[in-house]
Formats: structure tokens, C-alpha cells, sequence
């Protein structure tokens, strides 16, 4: 027979239970857009329109949650800031030593997220893959001697980062080469112009690959947007 103070007992622990909320990275909930200038932006396909290289769930979380928060911890960070707030999200990346100190490091952070991802999302698409062709695949010649050694050296940069960032084609006065960076960092920062990039960050790929970093790194060939790519390259900004 259960007793009043059992049941009081129980009803107690479950409330208790109830109240234990997720860890942030595992929240059931999109994160809260704070008011700002930066807005998420929608991707340009469906979350399995990538399948079966990334999946539709790694998608939706890796844009609906981890990008909306870099945007929502941006807009907080220039809360307030005036004309900086009203600056481009490349201008901002590209000219980090103009933040006020007690600011840059959640801009370079969060302003970093957003500005890669961005960027990241359109450098994917169905039914991508392949070579590129044209001037970018000429440019890939001269620089790495071919199609399957410029894919060698970015894959070696993607496997070899250690713990969190991405690879990267940049270009460089005219010139390209393959960079790798830590945390959400871009070569923009460096003057050079991003061509292709490559999340590795664990949350990018884990759902499917779990550690196989490798394994995600070699599918990811077969969904690049080169038709975006080589716009990129083939622009004067």
C-alpha cells in the first residue's frame, strides 16, 4: 500500500526530475534570436537535400541551433555599438582589430560562426561534386599539379587540424594554396579571399561519422557547389 508521504515523496522526485534542464548543446529548442542586425539565414536547400553524405538531422541542428547562436551571441555582443553594428558581416570579420578589446573576442568567436557558415551552407548542394572546370580548374592545376592533389593537400588539412576549425582554398594575390584554421577563424582576417571551405568541427559530422573525420572529409567531395566556388574565384572583390 503506498502512503500519503510515499506518493508525496514521489510526485516530489518526479517535479525535481522535470526541472533538470538539457545541457545548451542538446536542448530540444532552437536558441531565442536576440534583436540585432545579423539575421540567420534560411538554407538554400532541404535539410536532406545532402543525404547520404550529411544527413538531414546533423543539418538541422548544425544551422537551426549551432548557427542561429553565433548569430544571436553576435547581436548581443555589438548591443549598443552604433555605427560598428551597421558594418557587414565580412567587413567585421575582415578588420577584427578595429573591435574594442573587451568585445573582439566574442566577435572574432560568434562574427566568425556566422560569417563561415554562411559562406559554408552555399558551398554545398545536390547533385554536386566532381571537378571544376574553367579558370578555377586551371588554377588548380598550376598550383597543385592536378585535381587529385589539390584533394590530397585539403584533405590533409582538414584531418590534421587539431580539435576544432576548418580547411580552407583561399586565394592570395592571384595565387592559391590550402590553409587550415582553429575555432571559428577565417583567412579573411589574413587578407586572403576563401574560396572552399570545410567544417570540422565534431558537430558538423558526428551524427554520422561519429570519429570517423575521415570518412566525412571524403564524402563532403561529392556535394561541393563548384558552380559557386569558381564564381568566387572569378570575382574581382
Amino acid at each position: 500500500m503506498i502512503t500519503r508521504r510515499d506518493a508525496v515523496k514521489k510526485t516530489a522526485l518526479t517535479v525535481a526530475a522535470a526541472s533538470v534542464a538539457l545541457p545548451a548543446t542538446l536542448s530540444a529548442q532552437a536558441p531565442a534570436a536576440a534583436a540585432g542586425p545579423f539575421k540567420l539565414p534560411a538554407l538554400p536547400y532541404a535539410f536532406d537535400a545532402l543525404e547520404p553524405h550529411l544527413d538531414a538531422k546533423t543539418m538541422e541542428i548544425h544551422h537551426d541551433r549551432h548557427h542561429q547562436t553565433y548569430v544571436t551571441n553576435l547581436n548581443k555582443a555589438l548591443a549598443g555599438q552604433g555605427a560598428l553594428a551597421e558594418k557587414s558581416i565580412e567587413e567585421i570579420v575582415r578588420h577584427l582589430e578595429d573591435i574594442p578589446g573587451n568585445l573582439r573576442l566574442a566577435v572574432r568567436n560568434n562574427g566568425g560562426g556566422h560569417y563561415n557558415h554562411t559562406l559554408f551552407w552555399q558551398m554545398m548542394k545536390n547533385g554536386g561534386g566532381g571537378e571544376p572546370k574553367g579558370g578555377l580548374a586551371r588554377a588548380i592545376d598550376r598550383r597543385f599539379g592536378n585535381f587529385a592533389g589539390f584533394k590530397e593537400e585539403f584533405t590533409g588539412a582538414a584531418l590534421k587540424t587539431f580539435g576544432s576549425g576548418w580547411a580552407w582554398l583561399v586565394k592570395d594575390q592571384n595565387e592559391l594554396s590550402v590553409v587550415s584554421t582553429p575555432n571559428q577563424d577565417n583567412p579573411l582576417t589574413q587578407g586572403q579571399k576563401v574560396l572552399l571551405g570545410l567544417d570540422v568541427w565534431e558537430h558538423a559530422y558526428y551524427l554520422k561519422y561519429q570519429n570517423k573525420r575521415a570518412d566525412y572529409v571524403n564524402a563532403f567531395f561529392n556535394i561541393i557547389n563548384w558552380d559557386f566556388v569558381a564564381e568566387r574565384f572569378e570575382s574581382k572583390d
